[in-house]
C-alpha cells in the first residue's frame, strides 16, 4: 500500500563533502502530506471524539496544511479495538484512544488511561509531565514502534448504570457488566461477568439485556449516549477510573520522518487537547447530572463495604506477581505510585482542605 513517501538515502557529493561532516543530515519527507488518524470512538461521541478532532485540527492548522490529518472514526477504516495494530503495522499513521484498551499488548498501558483506586486527573498530569510518566510512555511505545502523548482526559468516571441497587459486594456476583482495563479485571474478582465493548456497542447491549449494567464516562457523555432511557440507577463515583487519560499515538517511522518543527507541533497539539478536553468534560457534567436527575435518574454512592472490596481487588490486580515480574511494568507501577503519594500529601493540605471548608461555609 503506497501511503507515504520517505527519503531513504542521502546523496553523497564526493570526498570533499564526506570530509566535511561525519554525520549525515536527518532525512525528512518533503511536501504536503496527509496523515490518517484512526480512533476508538464513533464519530460525534461526546468529548472523546472531540479530543481526537481537536488534535487533528491543531496539527493541520499549525502546519499550514503541510500536514493534513484525515480522521477516521471507529469502523470507518478499522474497528475500534483494531487501531493499535493498524498503526503499528503502518495501515494508518496515528490512533486516538484510551490506552488501557491495549493491556493485552502490555499491561503497563493501563497507567496512561487510569487504574483502579489510582490517580485523579491532576495527579496524572503531575506524574506525566513532571514525574517521569511521559518518558515511560515513550519507553513503552518504543517496543511497538509508537510515539505517544496524552491527548485528552475525561476526568473522574462514574461508577455506572445498574438495573438494581448495589447494597453489598455480593450483588456483583454474576452481574454482566461492561468495564475495560484493569478495573474490569478487579470487578471480575467480585464475581462479575466483565465484558469489554467499544463505546458504540454499549447502548444496544444494555437495551437488549446482554448487559446488566455498564460504565461509560460521566453525566455529560452518558446522557448523550442515552443510558437513562434504559435504567435509572446511577452510581456517581467509581473506583475503576478516577481519571481517564486519552492518547494520540503515531507510528514512530512516520514521526521520525517529520521535521523537528512538525514533531513539536504534534507534541503541543496533544498537550493542548489534554487540558482542553478535561475542562470540556468538567464544564458539562454538573448541568448534565441535573438533567438526568430531573428525568428520574436516581443517583447513588456505593456503600463502604463495596469500596473496601474494590480496594482489595484493585490491589491484587495491580500487584499481580506475573505482572510485577515484567521489568517495565514494575518500573511504571513504582513510578506511578510514588508520584501519587507525593501529590496526595500536598493536595490534602491544600485543595482538599480548602474545598471542604468552602463547602462547609458556603453550603
Amino acid at each position: 500500500m503506497d501511503r507515504r513517501s520517505f527519503l531513504t538515502k542521502a546523496a553523497v557529493g564526493g570526498t570533499a563533502a564526506a570530509a566535511a561532516t561525519t554525520l549525515a543530515a536527518p532525512l525528512y519527507a518533503q511536501g504536503n502530506r496527509t496523515l490518517t488518524l484512526v480512533t476508538t470512538w464513533p464519530r460525534g461521541f461526546a468529548g472523546v471524539h472531540d479530543a481526537a478532532q481537536r488534535c487533528a485540527d491543531i496539527i493541520t492548522g499549525m502546519t499550514d496544511g503541510q500536514l493534513t490529518v484525515d480522521l477516521k472514526a471507529a469502523g470507518e477504516l478499522v474497528g475500534a479495538f483494531e487501531v493499535f495494530d493498524a498503526v503499528t503495522s503502518g495501515q494508518a499513521d496515528m490512533y486516538h484512544g484510551a490506552d488501557y484498551y491495549f493491556v493485552g499488548q502490555h499491561p503497563g498501558y493501563a497507567y496512561f488511561t487510569g487504574v483502579p483506586m489510582g490517580m485523579v486527573s491532576q495527579e496524572l498530569a503531575n506524574w506525566y509531565y513532571h514525574g517521569g510518566g511521559q518518558e515511560l510512555h515513550d519507553e513503552l511505545g518504543q517496543i511497538f514502534g509508537l510515539k505517544s502523548f496524552l491527548a485528552g482526559n475525561t476526568g473522574a468516571q462514574c461508577g455506572g448504570w445498574f438495573r438494581q441497587e448495589i447494597k453489598g459486594p455480593e450483588d456483583f456476583n454474576g452481574l454482566k457488566f461492561r468495564m475495560p482495563g484493569l478495573g474490569g479485571e478487579a470487578l471480575g474478582k467480585l464475581g462479575a461477568s466483565v465484558q469489554n465493548l467499544p463505546g458504540g456497542e454499549i447502548y444496544q447491549a444494555l437495551a437488549s439485556g446482554a448487559l446488566d449494567g455498564t460504565e461509560w464516562i460521566g453525566p455529560w457523555a452518558d446522557e448523550k449516549a442515552g443510558f437513562q432511557e434504559i435504567t435509572k440507577f446511577y452510581y456517581t463515583a467509581g473506583f475503576h477510573e478516577p481519571t481517564a487519560g486519552l492518547s494520540l499515538a503515531m507510528n514512530r517511522e512516520v514521526f521520525d520522518s517529520l521535521t523537528p518543527g512538525q514533531q513539536k507541533i504534534y507534541e503541543i497539539a496533544c498537550g493542548e487537547a489534554h487540558q482542553w478536553n478535561l475542562a470540556q468534560f468538567l464544564a458539562n457534567n454538573s448541568a448534565a447530572l441535573a438533567r438526568l436527575q430531573a428525568a428520574g435518574v436516581k443517583t447513588l454512592t456505593f456503600p463502604d463495604s463495596v469500596w473496601d472490596a474494590f480496594g482489595k481487588a484493585a490491589n491484587e490486580v495491580l500487584t499481580d506477581p506475573t505482572r510485577m515480574s515484567d521489568e517495565l511494568y514494575k518500573k511504571i507501577y513504582d513510578s506511578y505510585m510514588a508520584s501519587m503519594r507525593a501529590s496526595s500529601a500536598w493536595d490534602k493540605l491544600s485543595d482538599g482542605a480548602y474545598t471542604a471548608q468552602r463547602d462547609r461555609v458556603l453550603g
